[in-house]
């Protein structure tokens, strides 16, 4: 079997920053410590920080007065914010700065008079934090059906904006809609799916043309790891998104002669490593590396966190 293992794949600049982060905090403040929803959408990174005393939450008012609470990747809503001040929170903002970016940009345009229409997924973190950026100035849409179902009472100033997990072609598309109803609609500075999001899709596209069926490690509840599946299935293959190798049902893989392997962005390598070893191990598997860039995108730890571990560092001196 020939297995072709896309790149880039796996952790995005923004888990690893997010992931860094909540590791940094379990050394310096006690526990325990609350994450507001999950830090990045990926079974295996939660369940392993849960086994280390982090508390994964849907509600503010669940973490204690004065407790430590890490916003997750997909960043919070201004009200969530206010909540956590109520509360005398230490709050630590573990954001991706890409997220940050859109919501950026949901509030200048707010500021400038627009109304505005977020291309997304409803219910999704992402999509649930910028909408709270300017409660009743946002209009979500998840295709382009819903596009065309769009009433306004008139024809005010309109933006749009995107999640930063979407599916580039389909965002496209829906774009296109846009600004064929709305031909004065303004659009973002710059784009707002984010580069990883954009790298492991043009990867995974790549790899499709060459195999039978696409495994893609990932969770259910992760957009950019779904988005990928799809993506090879439009390429005319089959695509698998899994979890780990326990996922994998063994009748898949019956006259299949070639298959490729990515990761989204939120799950770790050690399970890509997994999934190669349960490949050759099973099908003597010859693994070829298909590398279409290289990522060196960077976030620096957020600023609570830098300020908190140079005062240890002064108190320790001063010791």
């Amino acid at each position: 079997m020939r297995i072709l293992v896309a790149s880039p794949r796996g952790f995005c600049a923004g888990v690893n920053m997010a992931i860094a982060a909540l590791e940094c905090a379990l050394e310096l403040y006690p526990l325990p410590i609350y994450v507001f929803h999950e830090i990045v959408h990926n079974k295996h990174v939660v369940d392993g920080f849960r086994a280390r005393g982090v508390i994964f939450i849907d509600e503010v008012e669940e973490v204690p007065h004065g407790g430590t609470l890490v916003y997750s990747a997909h960043g919070v809503s201004p009200q969530v914010r206010q909540r956590a001040v109520a509360r005398a929170l230490n709050v630590v903002d573990a954001t991706c700065p890409l997220v940050t970016k859109v919501h950026s940009e949901a509030i200048r345009f707010a500021r400038q008079g627009h109304e505005m229409v977020l291309i997304g997924h409803a219910g999704h973190d992402e999509v649930i934090g910028t909408i709270g950026e300017a409660p009743g100035r946002i209009r979500l849409v998840q295709d382009v059906e819903d596009v065309d179902s769009l009433e306004l009472d008139e024809t005010p100033s309109l933006a749009y904006l995107s999640q930063t997990t979407l599916s580039v072609d389909d965002a496209d598309a829906i774009i296109g809609r846009l600004r064929q109803r709305f031909p004065d609609i303004v659009a973002p500075p710059s784009a707002d799916i984010c580069y990883a999001s954009q790298n492991r899709q043009e990867a995974v596209r790549e790899i499709a043309s060459e195999v039978d069926a696409v495994f893609v490690i990932g969770s259910q509840n992760s957009s950019n790891s779904r988005r990928l599946a799809e993506i090879a299935r439009e390429q005319g293959v089959a695509a698998y998104l899994i979890d780990d190798t326990s996922d994998i049902d063994p009748a898949w893989l019956v006259g299949v002669e070639a298959i490729g392997v990515t990761a989204g962005a939120s799950a770790p390598e050690r399970l890509v490593e997994e999934c190669l070893d349960y490949f050759q191990t099973r099908f003597g598997g010859v693994i070829e590396s298909r590398a279409l860039r290289t990522e060196d995108m960077h976030f620096q730890l957020p600023v609570e966190l830098r300020r908190a571990a140079q005062d240890n560092a002064q108190s320790a001196a001063g010791a």
